[in-house]
């Protein structure tokens, strides 16, 4: 059904609403499904070598746009101008109609059908190849769009911080991961504190991907001075004082994929 979704809502985000343009970034209102209008922040990066698609986590977003930045404090968010220095455009889904994300429904039929739609607006900015990115409560939206919204256009995945506590709900473990066939990278903090996202159970991931065709854990240490909530993006959670240095090894990592 989302593949269809994606065919068919191809036409439909040509019609996407540029709201807010600058000499750098664009924020843009993209029509997902009926009466539905998702918010995506674009960015080209001169000579990109492929698109980075990311899911931020919480309640979803990317803060207000400005000077041509995105402005939320959240990792993947903070981190897109690093994303950009090393060659890759950079699209940040935001929310649909502004509702925020929660848990569960970010891995239901309609959250997919606006990743499709969203997906279908970044080709038509750019035709290079897109990595799915998600950090903490992102990656559930993330796996879900690796496993249920099929694209040659999806070059693989890239999830940090996941959400890997089994009785969470969409937690990556619990969904069909056997069903990915991409190369998936495991990014994570070694003294990440946060209760859903323990380091220590982010095997339980690399066991459910029997067939990606490459997929690597890496479990970092590293930053300084983490502040606020555990489970917040200024915590070892969110890498806080590390950023370039993960964004280079992300980067690294998608640029030759290997076990």
């Amino acid at each position: 059904m989302v593949r269809r979704l994606l065919c068919a809502l191809g036409l439909l985000c040509t019609q996407a609403f540029g709201i807010a343009v600058h000499a750098e970034g664009a924020l843009f209102e993209v029509p997902t499904r009926e009466n539905v209008l998702t918010t995506v922040f674009w960015e080209a990066a001169p000579d990109a070598k492929a698109t980075v698609l990311l899911f931020p986590g919480g309640a979803g977003g990317f803060g207000k746009v400005v000077d041509g930045k995105a402005s939320g404090g959240n990792f993947l968010v903070r981190s897109a101008p690093d994303f950009l220095a090393r060659g890759f455009n950079v699209a940040i889904f935001g929310r649909p109609n502004g509702t925020e994300l929660g848990w569960v429904e970010r891995t239901e039929p309609e959250h997919m059908a606006d990743a499709a739609a969203v997906l279908a607006f970044v080709r038509q900015k750019s035709s290079l190849p897109v990595w799915i990115v998600g950090t903490s409560r992102g990656t559930i939206s993330a796996a879900a769009m690796a496993i249920q919204v099929l694209s040659p256009a999806v070059a693989g995945l890239v999830l940090t911080s996941s959400v890997v506590r089994h009785a969470t709900p969409g937690a990556v473990p619990r969904q069909d991961l056997q069903a990915i066939r991409l190369p998936v990278l495991v990014y994570h903090h070694a003294r990440d504190a946060c209760k859903h996202c323990q380091a220590s159970d982010t095997p339980l991931i690399m066991s459910g991907l029997s067939n990606a065709p490459v997929k690597k854990l890496m479990v970092v240490d590293g930053g300084a001075n983490p502040v606020g909530d555990v489970c917040a993006a200024r915590h070892w959670h969110g890498f806080i004082g590390m950023e370039q240095q993960a964004i280079a090894q992300i980067t690294d990592w998608i640029k030759a994929p290997q076990q």
